[in-house]
């Protein structure tokens, strides 16, 4: 696109389109866009539509945005994919998007700031050296604006150091950094210390030093993360300290915002100095150990002055996290050892921290998504509860006994408050049952919830006496907050409560379904979920299928009208639900599964004119296969009322490109494909030309689903997907997925369909220039995982067409090329291969060429049919090799970014490893040995010189046993 004034004017109507509600307008919009983004000056036009003032807000912000998603999906260029932005394009972007980023708006400026950290990512240091000096160059011009602009952007390229692996290139990257950031970086933080100082009674410009003073602190941390750096280390630590403290115990009324709800400046830098200092205690104490007594004192100090309104939430949650990581420290326990001291933590700091506050319950009434966001089993965390709970654990680390008994006599009071008024006082049981939980929980897992325990709180009991009395009270509108409270301490406590108080709670839960609570039926669809997936300590499920059969009709018609009340409709959980107790039932849902299916058809087709829910989605395909996977081990012939009622949903997804649920449509139709009886129906016949559309094969997310989706059309159908030029199309697809680093398997895959399903001469005509794409792709980009992949499939084409075949069609490319096959490739890389059943294809494959295959008993191969023989030995006795050569890298296959989608496989669309040689090679080392002895009749007194003379002792002794275990007892 050249940069003219009209197409910047139609670059603007169409992003301008792409804001549109009208899917109609927005859609085409959109692909206008992807249409175009490779052409040159593409990206150039979206800055100059960012750039310019005589262009509306809304336009330039969709540019910025078009922009950062542009540079998102394109400035990595993964190996086989083209490259959409041009050198001079890219020179061009790195020179001007800086200036840019700090003239622009501030909502411009924040997405130009996220595509500098996209390009950083790429070519930052090494090839944007420039960057930095850049940034820094306008810390002393005072425009606060373009300061917090660099900033911004400074802590977008640091934060990641927060969370990766430590490595040379890190720490060399992170010291280039702060060789020429650090040190006006503390000169700005003290400057701007002092500006504060000066305008401490002007509210404008203090909002934009506390903005600067909040971006600051959050880049302190990521640069101080992984390891403290001597400049930080040195004489800078204690102006750092000092200036933290007085920001910490800071209070400015111009600063405070009016919204209970929303923190202001001042509340976020104190969160994040709480965070840092928590940090640096644990990291750093013998850097930080003098700093630390005052800053104990100052934090206990804001946590008993800070009332309970929302906007303090993350500033609490971090202060109370500061004191749990510091009474877990050997070195502070002291700290903390005396009972008075411990009387007034509980007191003062844990139980306000754990009290359900009016806000909590609007959020509960108001916001429930939120409040399951927030409260669910390891959704918690910033919360105060949850961090309060991480302080009681901290304490009981040193001082178990004094904490129990003091949070007792607390437990006891509010529960007996509860009993002389439950209508009034119903809050003082919910605390109660929090502090119970946080002195019972010692270590937990998502998977399993609480896994150890305090031996001093009698779980059972508990559940009993508290518990379960609240879900056996039948008015289900009552107490619902209480209900929610006790369907929790059944779900994080499930591992270690007994077997006999899971299994009586499941009808409680089932009837909890129909709360009217979103909160409290979702908890009940979460915690049967949950319980179904609890394991014993042999393994095994502790709930059975004959334990769940007595409620399950009763519990998918409660689940799916859950689905149907209003704000659940695509409530994740209770798909989750759904999915957990079809597969737990397995083959016992077939009375059940057309009306299951047909509910899950509609869901599909509702949510797939605009999907919004990944999760929910997710779930959702995960119970349609279950469903088809268990009904058809009863019936195979349901496949086909299943394929009544989904094949338009799944027609009217294909052709409105809904790009989200085609990898999932793929694997469902796989599946339904592999388990139907023959012969294929004509609605499979009209969607097998779609799935050879190239913009299909050019999002990655798509291609294992597609594969296995033509594996199964190969096989069910091979004459009719191979006829015409149907076989060329698919030769088409092999031939750019086998030129691809990353998708080289999955071509091999579709490969091994054809050899293993067609007819030799329906592929013979082609066979040449197959092998002439693999040898070339050998050649020009040789990769451990290609050679493996590569012998695999020699191995399956000699055992199915013989090893005469495959020297054959190697050696028609060039003469003895075989040879130069075996001894490059074969002997030395076969000890490669890994999986078992590729590793018994291998085996097959090479003893069908050692005993089947004439001329290698001829010069020159047969200087190579022993070693062969060797190789095939140590594959069966010896383990993998999984060396690598030192210049070879692993391919890393990321998350597509952008709008493409990535793949997601589904566990219950999953399909049994296939065997091609199963039933007629049951064992390999047998089979060796029977052809050994058939080929010894051909050729008496041949093999026995050849093995005697070339293998090593314990390959010949390996081969003895082969002999001996198939009743042979020597080679003529």
């Amino acid at each position: 696109m050249e940069a003219t004034q009209k197409n910047l004017e139609v670059l603007a109507t169409y992003l301008s389109q792409t804001l549109s509600e009208k899917y109609e307008v927005r859609k085409p919009a959109e692909d206008y866009l992807v249409s175009v983004e490779g052409t040159p000056n593409y990206a150039m036009l979206l800055l100059q539509l960012a750039e310019s003032d005589q262009v509306e807000l809304h336009i330039r912000l969709a540019a910025t945005i078009n922009f950062k998603n542009f540079v998102k999906r394109n400035w990595r260029v993964p190996e086989d994919s083209p490259n959409k932005i041009s050198q001079v394009d890219r020179g061009l972007i790195k020179n001007l998007i800086v200036g840019l980023m700090l003239k622009t708006p501030e909502a411009i400026q924040r997405q130009l700031s996220d595509a500098i950290t996209i390009i950083g990512q790429e070519d930052f240091p090494h090839n944007w050296l420039g960057l930095l000096h850049e940034m820094v160059g306008h810390f002393k011009g005072g425009d606060f604006h373009q300061i917090n602009g660099v900033l911004r952007t400074a802590h977008s390229l640091t934060k990641r150091y927060r969370h990766e692996f430590k490595s040379q290139e890190l720490w060399q990257e992170i010291k280039f950094v702060l060789d020429t950031f650090a040190a006006p970086f503390t000169e700005l933080f003290h400057s701007t210390m002092q500006l504060v100082a000066q305008h401490a009674q002007n509210p404008q410009a203090l909002q934009v030093l506390f903005s600067s003073l909040l971006l600051i602190t959050k880049v302190f941390f990521s640069l101080t993360s992984q390891e403290l750096p001597d400049h930080f280390a040195e004489k800078n630590l204690e102006p750092w300290m000092e200036h933290f403290h007085s920001l910490l115990t800071t209070t400015n009324k111009l600063l405070e915002t009016d919204d209970d709800e929303e923190a202001g400046l001042l509340e976020h830098i104190k969160s994040k100095i709480c965070e840092t200092v928590a940090m640096f205690a644990q990291k750093y104490d013998e850097d930080f150990s003098e700093y630390l007594p005052k800053f104990v004192q100052s934090i206990w100090n804001l946590l008993v002055t800070t009332d309970a309104k929302p906007k303090h939430d993350l500033l609490v949650s971090n202060a109370l996290e500061f004191l749990a990581s510091v009474s877990e420290r050997p070195a502070y326990k002291d700290l903390f050892a005396d009972e008075a001291t411990l009387q007034g933590i509980c007191e003062k700091v844990i139980v306000p921290n754990v009290e359900f506050r009016e806000t909590d319950e609007e959020l509960f009434e108001d916001n429930p998504e939120e409040y399951l966001r927030r409260d669910l089993e390891g959704s918690d965390i910033g919360t105060r509860r949850h961090s309060a709970c991480n302080l009681v654990r901290g304490l009981c680390k040193y001082f178990e006994g004094p904490v129990t008994a003091i949070f007792s006599g607390y437990i006891t009071a509010l529960l007996q408050q509860y009993v002389q008024d439950p209508a009034k006082n119903w809050k003082s049981k919910d605390a109660a049952l929090y502090l119970i939980t946080a002195i019972a929980a010692r270590s937990k897992t998502s998977k399993h919830g609480i896994t150890k325990t305090s031996e001093l709180v009698n779980l059972a009991e508990i559940w009993q006496s508290q518990c379960l009395p609240e879900l056996q009270k039948t008015n289900l509108s009552d107490q619902p907050v209480l209900r929610a409270d006790c369907i929790r301490y059944l779900t994080i406590f499930r591992s270690l409560l007994p077997k006999d108080i899971l299994v009586g709670a499941l009808p409680l839960l089932v009837v909890h379904l129909t709360a009217p609570s979103h909160v409290v039926h979702t908890y009940a669809a979460h915690c049967i979920e949950k319980l179904l997936i609890v394991r014993s300590s042999s393994g095994d499920a502790t709930i059975l299928m004959a334990d769940l059969q007595p409620h399950f009709q009763t519990l998918i018609v409660n689940l799916f009208n859950v689905l149907g009340m209003e704000g659940s409709e695509q409530n994740e959980y209770v798909m989750k639900a759904i999915m957990r107790s079809v597969s737990t039932m397995k083959e016992v849902i077939a009375p059940f599964a057309e009306s299951i299916f047909k509910q899950l058809s509609a869901k599909l087709a509702l949510v797939s004119q605009n999907p919004s829910k990944p999760h929910f989605n997710h779930y959702l395909f995960e119970s349609i296969c279950c469903v088809i996977r268990f009904s058809c081990r009863v019936n195979h012939g349901i496949v086909e009322k299943f394929e009544s009622v989904l094949f338009a949903t799944i027609e009217s997804i294909l052709v409105r490109d809904v790009s989200e649920f085609l990898p999932y449509v793929f694997q469902i139709l796989s599946l339904m494909l592999e388990l139907r009886p023959l012969p294929i129906p004509q609605p499979y016949m009209v969607i097998y030309p779609l799935l050879l559309t190239p913009l299909l094969w050019e999002r990655t997310g798509n291609i294992p689903a597609l594969v296995r989706l033509l594996q199964a059309y190969i096989e069910k159908a091979p004459a009719d997907v191979t006829k015409d030029d149907k076989l060329m199309a698919l030769l088409g697809v092999f031939q750019k997925l086998i030129a691809s680093k990353s998708n080289d398997h999955q071509g091999f895959y579709l490969l091994g369909s054809l050899v293993e399903n067609l007819e030799p001469s329906h592929l013979l005509p082609q066979l040449k220039n197959i092998f002439i794409l693999l040898f070339q792709r050998l050649q020009s980009s040789k990769t451990t995982k290609y050679v493996k992949s590569l012998l695999v499939f020699f191995s399956l084409f000699a055992g199915k067409f013989g090893g005469t075949a495959l020297v054959e069609a190697v050696d028609s490319i060039q003469p003895k090329l075989f040879h130069m096959v075996l001894e490059k490739l074969f002997i030395p890389d076969v000890q490669k291969v890994s999986g078992q059943t590729e590793r018994k294809m291998c085996a097959i494959g090479i003893t069908k060429i050692l005993t089947e295959t004439p001329v290698m008993l001829t010069e020159p191969y047969v200087n190579l049919w022993t070693p062969l023989l060797q190789a095939l030995i140590s594959l069966f006795e010896l383990p993998e090799d999984d060396s690598l050569p030192d210049d070879e890298h692993f391919i890393e296959i990321d998350d597509t970014p952008g709008y493409q989608t990535a793949f997601s496989q589904l566990m219950f669309a999953g399909t049994k490893e296939h065997d091609p040689f199963g039933t007629a090679v049951p064992n390999a080392k047998a089979h060796l040995a029977q052809s050994l002895h058939k080929l010894s009749q051909q050729h008496p007194g041949k093999l026995q010189g050849m093995i005697s003379g070339g293998l090593s002792s314990d390959a010949a002794q390996f081969l003895q046993n082969y002999l001996r275990s198939a009743n042979i007892s020597t080679l003529l």
